[in-house]
């Protein structure tokens, strides 16, 4: 298994970043432009006592953060496809040095605008056209008052952007550019290529060496580095304790949560929640191990593939089954997602030389809702295509709603169209796929999804509550620390049923780079659950059902995200979603059960 180079990729078979700039010559003409532009904000320090000046400064600020975004994403999307991309390296370096300094040039907007009082920021919202659209803008601002420092202050801290982001720098470079994993080797003594973009399909493996030797030599990679990598989350973890310290907040959990006006028991409700549930994931470890007829079940056969009589799965052939799928949303919903899946390159599909690991969504206003994957003609592929299409659509039909403001929804609703998307595709073809060879893979492939988000995140979050307390105490991270609390945690998971490399296990923490979004992996969990409701509820036919889920994907960050969620119709400052999921969880192990207890 030999990688292409990425210049060997066809053009329609990548992304169209030049409708974002065609070149490095535009990207470096908006990026001095943009600098340029920044010291006409003093002008309004001081000033901002009027309804005129204040939708003046306030829409100055949101057409700038998103040229920033824009600039960011485009050097984003070059390293994402080629690491070894010295030239996009350096762009993103620069744009966030810009991002930091526009964070300071606007640092005196919100102390200013609430000197104002709530009393006149409400007269001028109710007397000012341009300014009514910020009627939840200065309602958020002034929930969090207490907690906005003075102008100078808040300028320091913005510009803090520039030198904390180069944690985040330092983890992708090491491990996308820089880290080496010794080939994996088959049973008959072929070698394979360990890389972050194949570490998936060599998982998934039907040959068992194979498996273990790529999920070993991967694994070792990160525990030759394992004291880098503590130390360099633990400095990211400090950044974020002395943020929320100097914004006045108890810790960074609160901090973090406030955002989005969370309740910190949200948090505690999911991990809680999972331990509860545990037994479903022991019967299902124990399920396959049955299937699989191994005396023991290794972390590197849980993407052992539970069937192998599954059909090659073209892209368009996967693009057919999730708009589908999908169609319950109606035609215009479709025909959006079938345009740009197909027509105008939102998707970077296959897998080259220097390609990063995973999977995501990313864009701003003004360009796709781009995607980025290696796309492997499989079951797998089509459901994280599904997820991504999921995060795109979102993004698209936000941006095309709201205004600038409220452009940016919230991280804790992101997961929601994602795994919404994988639902009602999955439902689909359960329903119109009743082959017992494509059931099992369909449901394997499932269980792999939910052991990743609702699983290993849930894990993730414990230890990153873990992590940040120990941080807040005064406690160092050290990488041992870090990894025997999540070989411990992983055991508890596994139960009795697979057996943990301490070391290896262990050191699973360092390979996800979503710990760097303090206080993230545990949406996935909430994502999930939310998901599964909504999906329910359309599948079921409820009244007004997919014009609530639409209304949901308009809104953005126009409104608090739990209050969206349940005007969508799932209330998540309750367990009650998180439980129901576990019960569509406990569902497909019992179609498990029953399709591999009987001949075919």
């Amino acid at each position: 298994m030999t990688l292409p180079p990425r210049s060997a990729q066809r053009q329609e078979d990548t992304w169209d970043i030049a409708s974002v700039f065609p070149n490095s010559a535009a990207w470096e003409t908006e990026y001095q432009s943009v600098q340029a532009e920044l010291p006409a904000f003093k002008k309004f320090h001081g000033k901002l006592n009027g309804p005129t000046i204040l939708a003046e400064v306030l829409d100055a600020s949101f057409q700038i953060i998103v040229r920033v975004q824009k600039l960011y994403m485009y050097a984003e999307l070059l390293m994402s496809v080629d690491a070894s991309d010295e030239e996009a390296a350096a762009l993103i370096s620069r744009a966030a040095t810009l991002d930091g300094q526009v964070s300071a040039a606007v640092a005196f907007i919100k102390p200013e605008l609430l000197a104002n009082g709530a009393e006149k920021l409400s007269q001028w919202a109710s007397s000012d056209s341009r300014l009514a659209a910020y009627t939840h803008y200065f309602e958020d601002l002034l929930r969090v008052q207490a907690h906005v420092r003075s102008p100078e202050v808040e300028e320091l801290l913005g510009a803090l952007n520039d030198p904390f982001a180069t944690t985040y720098g330092v983890v992708g470079s090491l491990t996308g550019a820089e880290m080496r994993f010794q080939p994996a080797t088959s049973s008959t003594g072929e070698e394979y290529p360990v890389a972050q973009s194949t570490t998936v399909p060599l998982w998934s493996s039907t040959d068992r060496e194979t498996r273990r030797t790529a999920w070993e030599n991967y694994h070792d990679g990160y525990l030759a580095f394992k004291k880098t990598l503590a130390n360099n989350l633990e400095g990211q973890i400090k950044q974020y304790v002395f943020l929320a310290r100097a914004h006045g907040y108890r810790s960074a959990l609160e901090a973090r949560l406030a955002v989005d006006n969370i309740p910190v028991k949200v948090y505690h409700n999911v991990i809680e929640t999972f331990r509860r549930n545990l037994p479903t994931w022991h019967r299902y470890w124990a399920l396959r191990r049955r299937i699989l007829g191994y005396q023991t079940l290794h972390t590197y056969d849980l993407y052992s593939p539970l069937t192998t009589k599954l059909p090659a799965l073209p892209y368009t052939q996967a693009v057919d089954w999730i708009a589908e799928g999908l169609q319950p949303l109606g035609d215009e919903y479709v025909q959006i997602l079938r345009r740009g899946s197909l027509q105008e390159r939102w998707v970077d599909i296959y897998p080259n030389q220097g390609k990063r690991l995973g999977a995501f969504s990313s864009g701003c206003p003004g360009t796709h809702p781009f995607i980025f994957m290696s796309y492997d003609n499989s079951l797998k592929g089509m459901s994280t295509l599904a997820h991504e299409l999921g995060h795109s659509m979102h993004s698209y039909l936000t941006w095309q709603t709201q205004p600038l403001v409220y452009s940016r929804y919230s991280m804790f609703v992101a997961e929601t169209a994602s795994n919404f998307h994988q639902a009602l595709v999955r439902a689909h073809l359960l329903h119109t796929r009743p082959e017992r060879d494509f059931q099992i893979g369909l449901l394997d492939e499932a269980m792999n999804n939910f052991h990743r988000y609702y699983f290993i995140m849930p894990l993730l979050a414990r230890l990153e509550l873990e992590m940040y307390e120990r941080v807040e105490r005064g406690e160092a991270l050290t990488a041992d620390v870090l990894n025997g609390l999540f070989a411990d945690f992983l055991a508890e998971g596994y139960g009795s049923e697979v057996e943990v490399d301490a070391a290896r296990d262990g050191i699973t923490w360092a390979t996800f780079s979503h710990l760097y979004a303090n206080f993230y992996v545990f949406q996935y969990t909430t994502g999930i659950a939310a998901a599964n409701t909504l999906a329910r509820s359309i599948l079921a036919s409820q009244p007004h059902a997919v014009e609530r889920y639409l209304a949901f994907l308009r809104t953005g960050n126009a409104r608090y995200p739990l209050d969206v969620l349940q005007q969508a119709g799932v209330d998540l400052s309750t367990p009650e979603p998180i439980e129901a999921t576990f019960a569509v969880l406990a569902d497909y192990v019992e179609r498990l059960e029953q399709l591999t207890s009987t001949p075919e």
